[in-house]
């Protein structure tokens, strides 16, 4: 690349600031801040209002150096403080700045917009013009004080039945549906059409004082010298909840005759198109806002496109790009004709008309107050050019340097044979000839091996250059270290040599390993391995020799500035430590060799020589070697600890009689599994816990043991509290009179505090089991399993399953549980005391008729239990109903709910 004739562009990737420039008689784009285009579009409306812009440039600043006219010092930069003067400062850079465009990210951020989200085009415009009419409301001279009256603002009245309203209305703009309509003064005539209200929608008159039909419509009172036409595109769906667009094709013409839609004739009404406002996008929350305006001094048409500008030819309206870009779907209307003089599209979503006048365009002047901000933002940015245009000088200057200085490098670049010669890194060379990032010192510490020395596997990322190049690399740039023809590293050489040596001779040694696998040791001549790592000694060889190849290329752990981090390596390490290596699998927790037998065995002299040869590390333990003291102690420690396990087991099943006695002290149900597992702390709690449940419930929950047991644990265990329980109890007293007590002493309220749980929780359950017993004359006969009831439950559940179960109806059944009867129908079962595993008696008086109709009742949503009343004279009686019945004076009322 270097070699041939290269272009001076080819010397920088700094962009040409002339382009950035203003061009001649070009208008200043605006840039667009993330989801500002429908900002952009229009401020460059209402910069080309001339009557606006010069209302603007009257209206006095609030900036104290201005006012006393001394001018705005050049070390502090103008702030604007209202509205007015944002807009003021922006139509001064619009005209006058000699950028290509500018930002408006001052005005945006003073009107509290985002500008990352798009807002609606047409409610913006609205609440501006509003803002703007309130702001200038206060200034003193009229022509700034009514130019948004104007030129914008127009009066409408409702006419009801004949009759004017009183109230004026005000319009910015007149929002006109396009729905169902091809021409924009169609769209007009409807908004004006008279409209019926019938019905819900019916006028309230005031002389009458009731509602009447009638009818209503809109008369235009007066009309701004800027028309704005709202075309309603963007509307609300119903059936999605969300707003949708419009593609709808409308035609309008260049000049508008508003004459036939106003009521007095007597005034001047022709319009002539000024702006149309595009939206391209076919939803109504995404898309790009685009604004087509007639310069009013030259009669030219303009495609403001944020920083982009671009003039129509022909001073004509152009909007056929724009349609085509917004294309939804295949099935779109076809654009209609357009005849001389007349537009069509179904992007515009707002025209902007002009009062035609015979009058001359007006000559704006910039007020010198702003005209020197603007100069001051020129001067600025001529600094910028000329600072670019330096830059851009001097890279090319240094890029012809470097050309001339590469082609005469090259020739001398090749190290002659017999000649001296130096290694340095390609990647750096590769950065020496890429101009765009300036070479640093030389790094040659990528290729260096563990002996600070050059690697013979790192020889294909160096280049080997003439020694006359590489002291002139090293004179210019520096860096390090020189590797010369001496550099190569002799024992990494050596090394791999080996490593290769021991891959190609690996099977063969396999082979003669296994045969001597099977002699006989005898004497003290062997040596002890592992048998997990017999087994795999081969692979583990191999992954160790090909973990020492590629050790080699992370030998330094630095790749010219692109260093191994510290967590990495750390890792790596951790997990290499996890992995056992060979023979380690006999290595006890103490570094010495392990009491088991059973995974180890002893191999030969020659053998073991030629597995080190693999594993020189590997720890070596010769036939005579004793195993690890430590863990012989720690063996016989855990038989007779196993002793005494099976001791206190023995021990747990004996009745809490025969095991109180006088101190005796408990611990943890669990202990000997803890013990096991080596847990050396209690917790207090937890002890404490223990002893009060060992109060209340059975045994199972805590273990006693004898003095001398405790003081073995003692010796194993850290113990931080000693809970002691004593016996006493008088002789030949009855055993149920014995005495217990707890040094610590038991806490009254915890343990009335557990007491109160323990019933709440056997009266408040989900899915228990209850059984009922049937008793005929006094005896048990049947045992019935109800199935799974929770405690809310009420006892009118119960009572009409065991009707269907025993058919005996809930009045004839007397229901008992502990010698409790259950005599309250409404109440819940765990008020009652049923609690998991209750056996409730029923006792059923005799049955006096066939209850397997009442099933049927049954199934209706029952109201109240039956009562019953009446004597025992056996003569017939009458319900209320008036139908018969018998029964030994007895009536039984059902209160039943049927639904449909």
């Amino acid at each position: 690349v270097w070699l041939g004739e290269i272009d001076e562009n080819s010397f920088h990737n700094i962009d040409d600031p002339n382009y950035e420039r203003r061009k001649k008689n070009a208008f200043v784009g605006l840039t667009n801040l993330g989801a500002t285009c429908y900002v952009n579009t229009f401020l460059q409306m209402w910069f080309l209002n001339l009557e606006l812009r010069q209302a603007l440039y009257l209206c006095p600043s609030t900036c104290s150096e201005y006012v006393a006219g001394e001018g705005i010092p050049k070390d502090k930069d103008y702030e604007p403080q209202t509205i007015c003067e944002h807009l003021q400062y922006l139509f001064a850079l619009l005209q006058n700045s000699k950028r290509r465009y500018i930002d408006p990210s001052g005005f945006v951020r003073a009107l509290g917009l985002d500008t990352g989200q798009q807002q609606d085009a047409q409610e913006f415009s609205k609440l501006f013009m509003s803002l703007l009419e309130d702001t200038l409301s206060k200034q003193k001279n009229p022509d700034v004080r009514n130019i948004v009256q104007k030129q914008f603002c127009g009066e409408y009245a409702y006419v009801t039945c004949g009759r004017e309203s009183k109230l004026v209305s005000k319009f910015y703009e007149l929002e006109l549906n396009i729905q169902g309509h091809k021409q924009l003064t169609d769209c007009i005539t409807e908004f004006l059409k008279e409209e019926k209200l019938e019905g819900d929608n019916r006028y309230f008159c005031e002389t009458c004082q009731s509602k009447q039909n009638a009818t209503r419509k809109i008369r235009l009172l007066s009309l701004p010298c800027t028309l704005n036409l709202q075309l309603m595109r963007f509307v609300f769906d119903r059936q999605t909840g969300h707003k949708k667009k419009l593609n709808t094709y409308i035609g309008f013409s260049e000049l508008l005759d508003m004459e036939p839609f106003m009521e007095q004739k007597n005034g001047v009404y022709v319009y002539e198109l000024s702006a149309v406002l595009i939206h391209r996008g076919v939803s109504a929350y995404s898309g790009h806002y685009i604004a087509h305006v007639k310069d009013p001094q030259t009669g030219e048409w303009y495609k403001f496109n944020d920083e982009d500008i671009d003039k129509m030819e022909g001073k004509k309206l152009q909007l056929g790009i724009e349609e085509d870009l917004a294309e939804p779907s295949k099935s779109q209307t076809r654009k209609p004709k357009c005849g001389k003089g007349t537009h069509c599209s179904r992007n515009a979503y707002m025209l902007v008309y002009r009062l035609q006048t015979r009058e001359k365009s007006l000559t704006i002047e910039v007020p010198a107050f702003l005209q020197e901000l603007v100069e001051r933002d020129n001067c600025k940015f001529e600094e910028w050019c000329n600072e670019m245009a330096e830059m851009r000088k001097q890279s090319v200057a240094r890029g012809k340097i470097k050309h001339e200085e590469v082609k005469e490098l090259y020739k001398r670049l090749p190290a002659e044979a017999g000649s001296p010669y130096d290694f340095i890194s390609l990647e750096w060379l590769q950065k020496w000839l890429d101009e765009s990032t300036p070479p640093k010192p030389i790094d040659n510490t990528a290729c260096l091996c563990s002996h600070g020395k050059l690697h013979p596997d790192k020889i294909s990322i160096m280049k080997r250059i003439s020694e006359y190049v590489a002291d002139f690399f090293y004179r210019r740039y520096g860096g390090g270290p020189r590797l010369n023809v001496k550099a190569l590293c002799k024992d990494c050489v050596v090394e791999r040599c080996r490593i290769l040596r021991l891959k190609n001779q690996l099977n063969e040694d396999y082979k003669a390993v296994t045969n001597l696998l099977k002699i006989t040791v005898k004497g003290n001549d062997g040596f002890w391995v592992g048998k997990a790592s017999l087994r795999s000694w081969r692979q583990l060889a191999l992954e160790q020799l090909n973990e020492q190849d590629e050790d080699t290329e992370h030998s330094n752990g630095k790749m010219n500035g692109n260093a191994q981090s510290k967590d990495e390596s750390n890792e790596e390490k951790k997990e290499e430590e996890e992995e056992l290596n060979f023979n380690e699998d006999i290595v006890c927790p103490h570094g010495d060799l392990c009491i088991s037998e059973n995974e180890r065995r002893v191999v030969s002299k020659e053998a073991w020589e030629k597995l080190k040869q693999y594993f020189p590390k590997a720890p070596e333990f010769p036939n005579n070697k004793e195993c690890c003291s430590q863990c012989k102690i720690l063996e016989r420690e855990g038989e007779e600890n196993e002793a005494l396990h099976k001791m206190m087991a023995s021990e747990q099943k004996t009745s809490l009689q025969n095991l109180f006695h006088d101190k005796c002290r408990p611990c943890l149900g669990s202990w000997p599994q803890v013990w096991e597992g080596g847990v050396v702390g209690f917790e207090p709690r937890a002890w404490l816990f223990h002893v009060i449940k060992h109060v209340l419930v059975p045994l199972h929950s805590i273990a006693l043991i004898w003095p001398s047991e405790w003081e073995r644990i003692q010796k194993l265990f850290v113990v931080d509290h000693v809970i002691k329980i004593t016996r006493t109890q008088a002789a030949g007293a009855d055993p149920e009179s014995t005495l217990y007590t707890s040094e610590p002493q038991l806490c009254p309220e915890c343990r009335e505090g557990l007491l109160c749980q323990q019933q709440r929780d056997l009266r408040e359950y989900t899915q228990a089991t209850i059984y009922i017993h049937k008793v005929v004359d006094n005896k048990k006969v049947w045992a019935l399993f109800l199935g799974l009831y929770s405690s809310w439950l009420p006892c009118l559940i119960l009572l009409a399953q065991i009707m269907h179960a025993f058919s005996v109806a809930p009045f004839d059944q007397n229901l008992s549980i502990d010698g409790k009867i259950l005599n309250d129908d409404t109440a819940t079962l765990g008020s009652l005391g049923v609690i998991p595993e209750s056996v409730i008696l029923l006792k059923a008086d005799e049955p006096l008729a066939d209850y397997a109709a009442m099933d049927d009742v049954m199934q209706g949503e029952v109201g109240g239990w039956p009562g019953r009343f009446g004597g025992s004279r056996k003569e017939p009686h009458y319900c209320d109903c008036g139908r018969r019945f018998s029964g030994q004076g007895l009536c039984w009322i059902w209160v039943v709910k049927v639904e449909n």
